[in-house]
């Protein structure tokens, strides 16, 4: 049967929920915000029937035994956890209470310092939010973030009340084509770190497949066609929330330069994709709950999507 494309499903919670769990957890302090964490992880549970499938064949899948129901909890527990962590970082660009452990700023700010801007490749695992830590370590490093508004209006709506000087510098990926290339482009071109969430691919885009957890899993391939354009140093993070106020923050190197020739074009792009599922399927499994891609990730592209006879990429 057919599975529905991520984002055929609804945002979760919408904007009043949200508006309530930023409310409580400004006024009323993270302690007790986090005992809210536990109601809205039976109402999710019970209310979220995709999301919590989803959630059971991916725990199955890399614990290597029946997800239980309480794993399944548990999972859902830590995503609402690092959701209620980003009003935090958000309202405020003190992230004096939270433990981050960072691991490879030195070759972040290595690359950094090569004054070529950065093209940091993330992923829904972890808190890609965490990365404003940043501005507690070295405030001089720009960051601008690719985020698609038309996907997200809740969580954009929370960014622009929390932060309207963050909420300013983010690029809407919702414009596609040469407008967000263009803007990309600009932001590099002033030295900016510019993060990009290399796991999903929107409706339409094209995407190849590479190995994820011993399976083939539909990934897109744009970031890597616009690293080719940028000439920019790539890096990856991921930043796992290890529970309590405790995060630890992955800056790895990727490629100095990515070329990516015409005639070799698909090969190319099937090696770098190839990199960045293994890296991708190592953080899944150095903490499983961390996981966030709670929708069918490999079948995504779904069945009634015929395959390119060509070896063109496919689209999503």
């Amino acid at each position: 049967m057919s599975q529905p494309h991520w984002t055929d499903r609804p945002e979760g919670g919408g904007r009043f929920a949200i508006w309530l769990i930023r409310s409580i957890a400004l006024y009323g302090g993270r302690g007790i915000a986090r005992l809210l964490l536990y109601p809205i992880t039976l109402y999710f549970y019970w209310r979220r029937g995709p999301e919590r499938e989803a959630s059971r064949a991916f725990l199955t899948r890399v614990l290597g035994r029946p997800a239980r129901t309480l794993d399944v909890m548990r999972h859902i527990h830590r995503f609402a956890g690092v959701i209620l962590d980003r009003v935090f970082l958000l309202a405020s660009d003190d992230c004096r209470r939270f433990q981050v452990n960072v691991h490879g700023l030195d070759l972040l700010l290595q690359a950094y310092g090569q004054g070529r801007g950065i093209l940091m490749l993330g992923s829904h695992v972890g808190s890609f939010e965490i990365l404003r830590v940043l501005a507690r370590e070295r405030p001089e490093v720009k960051v601008r973030v690719v985020l698609d508004k038309s996907q997200t209006p809740a969580v954009t709506d929370l960014l622009q009340a929390l932060n309207p000087a963050i909420a300013a510098t983010v690029i809407d990926a919702s414009v596609g084509g040469t407008h967000i290339v263009l803007a990309l482009k600009e932001a590099v071109e002033e030295g900016a770190l510019v993060t990009l969430l290399a796991d999903r691919a929107r409706p339409h885009e094209p995407t190849r497949t590479a190995l994820v957890l011993g399976e083939p899993a539909p990934l897109p391939v744009a970031p890597y066609l616009i690293a080719s354009v940028l000439k920019t140093p790539v890096l990856l993070c991921f930043g796992l929330y290890r529970g309590g106020n405790r995060y630890d923050l992955y800056f790895e190197s990727f490629s100095d330069c990515i070329e990516i020739p015409r005639t070799e074009r698909n090969q190319r792009l099937d090696a770098w994709l190839a990199r960045y599922a293994e890296r991708l399927e190592h953080y899944a499994r150095l903490d499983p709950y961390n996981w966030f891609n709670f929708y069918d990730f490999w079948h995504s592209d779904r069945v009634d999507v015929p395959a390119a006879a060509n070896g063109e990429p496919r689209r999503a």
